[in-house]
C-alpha cells in the first residue's frame, strides 16, 4: 500500500522556517553577503546607540579645561572627579527635580492603572449601545496630535486652578493615556468570562469580580503599563515645562533644560546632569526588560 503523501506546509510553517533560517544566518536567499549585511547593520545600530552614551559618560568626569582640550572619546584624567555631579545637584535643582518626578510618577501611574483597568473591564465585559463607537473614539483620539489641543487644554487647566501645580501634569498624564486602555483591553479578552459567571453564582457583584478576580490576573499588563508609561512620564518635557513653570515644581527634564541658561557653556555639567537622568531609566529597563517583552507578546495572542 503506497504511503500517503505528507501534507503541504502551511503559510505559518513556511514563515517560521524562514525566520529560523534568518536567525541562524543560513538563509539561502540572503547568502553570505546578506548575512554580512545583517550583522553589519546590527553593529552599526549598536554603535549609534552606545557611542553617545559613552561620550556623555566620559564627559561628565572631565574638568572644563579638559573638556575643551580633549576629544569626545578621550577618557577623563580622573574617574573620581564628581564635581560636575555635585554642581548639577546643588545649583541645577536636580534633587528637587527627582522629588517632583517621583511624586508625579507614582500618583499618575496609580491613576492610570485604576482608570485603564476599569475602562477595559467595562468595554469588554458589558454590552451597551454605542460600544463600538466608544472604542473607535479612543482610537481616533490617539491619532490627534496633542499639540493641536493644547490651547483648549491650557484654558481648562487654568480654569480648574491647576496651573503651576503638580496636579496639572498628573491629571493630563492620567486623562490622556489611551494606549494603556488598549493594552489592558487585549489582556482582558484573554481572561475567560466563565470566571465572572462562576463568581456571580457565588453572589459576587461586578466590583468584587473586578477587584478580586480580574485585577490580579492583569498583573502582566500592569507591569507592562508601569514600565512603558513610567518611562514616558519620566522623560516628558513639554507638559511640565508648559504647565509647571515655577522653579520649585521642576522635574528631571525641565531641571536639565535649565542648564542651558547658567550652565550653557559648561557642557561637562550638562553631561553629568544627563547621566543622572539616564541612569535610573537604564537600570529599570535592564532589570525589568523581560516583563516588557513578556507583557507585549502575551497581549498579542490568546
Amino acid at each position: 500500500m503506497p504511503a500517503s503523501p505528507l501534507p503541504a506546509p502551511s503559510a505559518t510553517d513556511r514563515v517560521r522556517s524562514g525566520w529560523a533560517r534568518w536567525t541562524r544566518g543560513a538563509s539561502p536567499v540572503l547568502g553570505p553577503v546578506g548575512t554580512t549585511l545583517k550583522y553589519a547593520s546590527l553593529v552599526a545600530a549598536c554603535l549609534v546607540a552606545v557611542v553617545p552614551l559613552v561620550t556623555i559618560f566620559m564627559a561628565s568626569f572631565k574638568t572644563q579645561a579638559e573638556f575643551r582640550e580633549t576629544g569626545p572619546l578621550d577618557p577623563p584624567s580622573s574617574w573620581t572627579n564628581l564635581d560636575n555631579f555635585v554642581t548639577a545637584f546643588t545649583r541645577g535643582g536636580m534633587l528637587q527635580g527627582f522629588v517632583n518626578t517621583t511624586i508625579i510618577l507614582v500618583v499618575a501611574l496609580t491613576g492610570t492603572i485604576i482608570i485603564g483597568t476599569m475602562a477595559a473591564y467595562a468595554i469588554d465585559r458589558f454590552t451597551f449601545r454605542g460600544q463600538r463607537l466608544v472604542v473607535g473614539a479612543f482610537l481616533l483620539a490617539t491619532l490627534v496630535p496633542g499639540v493641536t489641543t493644547q490651547v483648549a487644554t491650557f484654558q481648562i487647566v487654568s480654569g480648574l486652578g491647576l496651573f503651576n501645580t503638580r496636579w496639572a501634569a498628573i491629571v493630563l498624564f492620567m486623562g490622556t493615556d489611551i494606549i494603556s486602555i488598549y493594552i489592558f483591553l487585549q489582556f482582558m479578552k484573554s481572561i475567560p468570562r466563565s470566571l465572572d459567571e462562576a463568581a456571580m453564582l457565588d453572589g459576587a457583584n461586578r466590583l468584587t469580580i473586578y477587584a478580586r478576580i480580574v485585577f490580579p490576573l492583569l498583573k502582566p499588563a500592569i507591569a507592562t503599563v508601569i514600565i512603558i508609561k513610567g518611562i514616558a512620564i519620566y522623560n516628558e518635557f513639554y507638559l511640565p515645562w508648559l504647565y509647571m513653570p515655577k522653579r520649585d515644581l521642576g522635574v528631571i527634564s525641565t531641571s536639565l533644560f535649565r542648564f542651558k541658561g547658567p550652565f550653557g557653556a559648561q557642557w561637562e555639567v550638562i553631561s553629568a546632569g544627563t547621566v543622572l537622568v539616564i541612569v535610573p531609566t537604564l537600570v529599570a529597563f535592564l532589570l525589568l526588560q523581560r516583563y516588557i517583552y513578556n507583557g507585549l507578546t502575551s497581549g498579542a495572542t490568546k
